[in-house]
């Protein structure tokens, strides 16, 4: 291949830039870190995020969606680690606030750093991606269905099908005769039908605004 074609293929393709941050987030999670301390870590989370897609848009890119970060307390293996008996811990759709109010304030920061971004480089159309909302969507149409959200279709044990010392893969853990039915596939990531619901809904969402701004 040419490099006038490596440009060509460059200019005409489309880079999604993430989602980065989640393992960050994950492993302070789970060694114990406040909220505070967790929120601490964002703005370094979000410049590398930024460096990385200037390098993408620097080699050639024209078209760059960065994703957000999941409603991360919706997930089977926050919902074990952080599973409490106090109602008030969890929204209408039995998610853990605390860890949504956390990922909401990532995407907030992440929103006002791409909006930066598109200031600095006007050659280049980047919008967001939310995945947020869309996972959102993800648990209505679900429900709307009456699909499985709350267990993992590949795990063992307790409330969520779902155990840290005994995941996906580990010797005699049993896998769904249904994943179709189900939404998270292993606690952490979802089913296929999980994600093509989500891929539906990004579409949607996504292309009106790169559209708008190629020729608007």
């Amino acid at each position: 291949m040419s490099s006038i074609d490596c440009v060509e293929k460059l200019r005409h393709a489309l880079f999604m830039v993430g989602e980065i941050g989640g393992n960050d987030y994950n492993y302070a999670i789970f060694q114990g870190k406040t909220m505070d301390e967790l929120r601490s870590m964002v703005p370094e989370v979000v410049d590398a995020v930024m460096n990385a897609t200037r390098r993408v848009i620097n080699s050639g890119a024209k078209r760059v969606v960065i994703p957000g970060n999941f409603p991360i307390g919706c997930l089977p293996i926050y919902k074990t680690a952080f599973q409490t008996n106090i109602s008030t811990a969890y929204d209408d759709s039995q998610c853990l606030k605390q860890l949504n109010e956390f990922a909401k304030y990532h995407n907030e920061q992440l929103q006002e750093a791409i909006e930066k971004l598109v200031q600095e480089k006007p050659n280049a159309i980047v919008v967001y991606g939310d995945y947020y909302n869309a996972y959102e969507f993800l648990l209505k149409v679900a429900r709307y269905h009456g699909f499985e959200t709350e267990k993992a279709c590949c795990g063992i044990g307790g409330k969520y099908n779902f155990n840290m010392t005994r995941m996906c893969g580990a010797h005699g853990v049993p896998v769904c005769e249904d994943p179709h039915r189900y939404m998270s596939w292993d606690g952490v990531h979802l089913t296929q039908k999980g994600y093509r619901i989500m891929a539906g809904w990004l579409l949607h969402n996504i292309f009106p605004k790169l559209q708008c701004r190629l020729f608007g």
